[in-house]
């Protein structure tokens, strides 16, 4: 985080202030985290901080500290908007669009509030008066690490901050086993071990808690992999009727992309999940190597992300989706294959 920015934020925390803090729809582990690890430092500031999420979290994720605190505007979308109006600042965390909230949008675009963004996507929006933007970062649990450590306040860090950034860092670099976890990653890891977070238990408490229905749900989803070898690509899908069947809860599908991916020689990976409700099909991108999934999530799905790891939608039926995505293929053989 260079001079100017941190600058930037000193002055803008200079006094205590009622702050709002907000993670984007469909929130994640690093989302969570870093949403509440920031929670818990202001808070040590002398702030007033609240988390708003657009709506709901998975249950694995119910147990990180001050978890209990988060609003969530679906549910509670007249306190929520009460909060936005009286804050102060504003921070956005894991993500750079506030395209990306849904009818959050509104009321904070209504906000006279100064914003400040801490993000690693690609291709951030202007919004802000304080943009933390790295690409080249792991997790935006990590930058809210290396923020923090611009502040001079590691000296801060208790175990719920630890736990909370502990937490997005490993679930989004796939315990550690993605590109973009560097030696300075590790290094971070260390401290929030040192400052109280147990690897051990968080770690159990995240991947080791699938319930029956989750695993069925997986089986099915294994049973619906298709290989396009030509293509170096694998992928799943799930239809509304699979979901429904296995009493889908969210987060179930969390990593099922990542079986596909681990199949010999593929490079390239999606899950495909029908969403009745909100009439469109979910998609998760993966890759490996130097093939980018955010720049086809962009072109084709309405979405993005970063290098290897994207998501995206589509508004046409499952299988006009899957025989689309398949036509657009060979458009991407050279770069698969090479």
């Amino acid at each position: 985080m260079n001079t100017e920015i941190t600058t930037t934020v000193n002055n803008l925390l200079n006094e205590p202030k009622d702050i709002v803090i907000v993670g984007h729809k469909n929130p994640d582990g690093d989302a969570v985290g870093s949403c509440l690890g920031l929670y818990f430092f202001l808070k040590k500031l002398g702030h007033n901080p609240t988390v708003i999420v657009p709506n709901d979290f998975p249950d694995f994720l119910k147990w990180l500290p001050g978890s209990e605190t988060i609003l969530i505007y679906e549910k509670n979308s007249e306190q929520s908007e009460s909060c936005i109006s009286e804050a102060d600042l504003i921070f956005t965390l894991d993500f750079n669009s506030l395209g990306r909230i849904g009818s959050m949008q509104e009321p904070l675009e209504q906000s006279n509030a100064a914003f400040v963004m801490i993000d690693h996507h690609q291709q951030p929006s202007d919004y802000a008066v304080a943009t933390y933007s790295d690409t080249s970062m792991s997790s935006t649990c990590e930058m809210v690490y290396v923020f923090m450590e611009s502040l001079e306040g590691l000296h801060l860090l208790d175990s719920k901050i630890a736990t909370n950034l502990y937490t997005g860092i490993m679930t989004d670099t796939g315990s550690f086993r993605f590109p973009s976890t560097s030696a300075s990653t590790h290094r971070r890891i260390a401290f929030l071990i040192e400052a109280g977070a147990n690897n051990a238990i968080i770690h159990q408490n995240i991947y080791d808690t699938s319930s029956p229905d989750r695993m069925k749900l997986l089986g099915v989803a294994l049973k619906n992999l298709v290989i396009l070898p030509e293509f170096k690509t694998a992928y799943i899908s799930l239809t509304q009727k699979d979901l429904d069947e296995n009493k889908f809860k969210k987060g179930d599908t969390e990593g099922f992309v990542n079986y596909a991916l681990s199949i010999k020689g593929i490079v390239f990976a999606v899950i495909f999940i029908e969403n009745k409700q909100e009439s469109i099909i979910k998609m998760s991108l993966r890759s490996k190597g130097d093939f980018s999934v955010n720049e086809v999530a962009r072109t084709h799905y309405h979405g993005g992300g970063h290098i290897n790891a994207a998501g995206g939608r589509s508004s046409h039926s499952l299988n006009k989706t899957i025989s689309e995505f398949i036509s657009i293929l060979p458009d991407y053989k050279a770069a698969l294959c090479q």
